[in-house]
């Protein structure tokens, strides 16, 4: 006879711990040692997001170009080099960060690097190259704003910050037109700096790697703190646009609340994954299983280097909003008044534990979230006592965060369509 194991959720998650060392220039270097695999990654982190810039779509411009061409080699060889060695690079950008990534083989760590080099310290930033990213770009922009789904996002961030917040800011495609070479190397210069920068490495990791990323970083020049200025919050509660031609309605609904370091935001991570979190999520089964008002809901809660917010997404079909709209208030009031079971909450826990098991089921995944704590200045014991919270929240947990931070009257909603 055949019986299907018993299923055991972890108490607790061994959550390993970078070892850090510090360049002659003050950068840090975090290393994340995986001997049983034979490839490397590193991580150049600079705190140079879009909320950094003085000038519209200039930070993702700067970091995308960094491989479109170096003093010596050309973006056909950058591309070239890394090919022939089987090494990957990517650039990625947010609100407050860019990320360039290599990721090779352990035997072609140091080929690899050398592109790395160029790419980090001698981007040429050619007139021809911006030129093309320039307008292939604002062709993207154009066609992806046409979409209700982005215009809501979009909507949605300017409602929770003001438009002008730079966390809240989105910018005519146009503005493309005006980047120049000039503000491109201005922001490089400005924020491409030692004292702006961490790498993170992981995989086989060993003496000769740090030194080679150390030599890298120590070529950075010392910068200034940059001068970005942060106007005050100013929420919009309610932001309508209808679009006649639309057929579907894109609905977003949230709040102000807090940053990843705060006693209550894993506590309204429970909440927002038993919400819209997973596919068997209450807003899920409403929206979607009982009413056929959508394909899928989400809910979460979103981190920036200054701010943090609730976030609940979807979107239906436009005869169908307002049905959406109380059902999602209603779900969100059900979780004010009434105790979720304890076996819906310990579901909820599964999910989430076992989330965090799937990242760190290897050294990029453990990386990534030493990214995470790093940029929140906590180390990764931070990651244990978040898996400890979820594991001892109760129902009475839920309830109370829930009636605290989900009022009605503090909700923004955004709909567009």
């Amino acid at each position: 006879m055949k019986q299907q194991p018993d299923i055991i959720t972890p108490r607790s998650v061994d959550m390993p711990r970078a070892t850090a060392y510090t360049t002659a220039n003050g950068v840090k270097i975090y290393s994340l040692e995986g001997l049983d695999f034979e490839v490397v990654r590193f991580t150049f982190v600079f705190h140079a997001g879009t909320s950094m810039q003085h000038k519209p779509f200039t930070a993702s411009a700067t970091a995308n170009m960094l491989s479109e061409g170096s003093t010596s080699l050309s973006a056909q060889q950058i591309a070239d080099e890394l090919d022939f060695y089987g090494s990957y690079f990517d650039v990625n950008i947010d609100r407050d960060y860019s990320y360039i990534s290599f990721v090779s083989l352990s035997k072609f760590f140091a080929e690899t690097a050398n592109v790395a080099e160029e790419i980090i310290l001698h981007p040429a930033f050619e007139e021809r190259e911006l030129s093309t990213y320039c307008q292939k770009r604002k062709q993207s922009l154009t066609i992806e704003r046409r979409k209700v789904e982005v215009q809501s996002r979009e909507r949605f961030a300017e409602a929770l910050f003001g438009s002008n917040h730079p966390y809240g800011k989105s910018a005519d495609s146009k503005c493309y037109d005006d980047i120049t070479r000039e503000d491109i190397v201005a922001l490089y210069n400005e924020l491409y700096t030692s004292n702006n920068c961490f790498v993170v490495c992981s995989g086989r990791v060993d003496e000769g790697v740090i030194q080679r990323i150390e030599t890298i970083v120590q070529a950075l020049p010392y910068g200034h703190n940059a001068d970005v200025s942060f106007p005050p919050i100013e929420t919009t509660y309610s932001v309508k646009h209808d679009i006649e031609s639309a057929l579907q309605s894109s609905i977003r609904i949230g709040r102000m609340l807090f940053r990843r370091t705060h006693p209550d935001f894993v506590g309204m991570q429970v909440v927002a994954c038993i919400l819209g979190g997973y596919f068997g999520s209450r807003l899920m089964q409403n929206l979607r299983e009982e009413h056929g008002y959508t394909y899928g809901v989400m809910a979460a809660m979103v981190n920036f280097d200054r701010e943090g917010y609730l976030a609940i997404a979807t979107q239906v079909a436009r005869e169908h909003r307002d049905d959406a709209l109380r059902e999602i208030y209603a779900e969100i009031e059900r979780l004010r008044t009434e105790l979720i079971s304890d076996e819906e909450l310990q579901m909820v826990k599964n999910m989430m534990i076992g989330e965090v098991l799937r990242i760190l089921d290897g050294p990029f995944g453990i990386a990534d979230v030493t990214i995470e704590n790093i940029m929140c200045n906590v180390d990764n014991s931070y990651t244990e006592q978040n898996v400890a919270t979820i594991f001892a929240i109760t129902p009475e947990d839920i309830r109370r965060l829930a009636e605290k931070y989900l009022r009605r009257e503090d909700l923004v909603e955004t709909i567009v369509g």
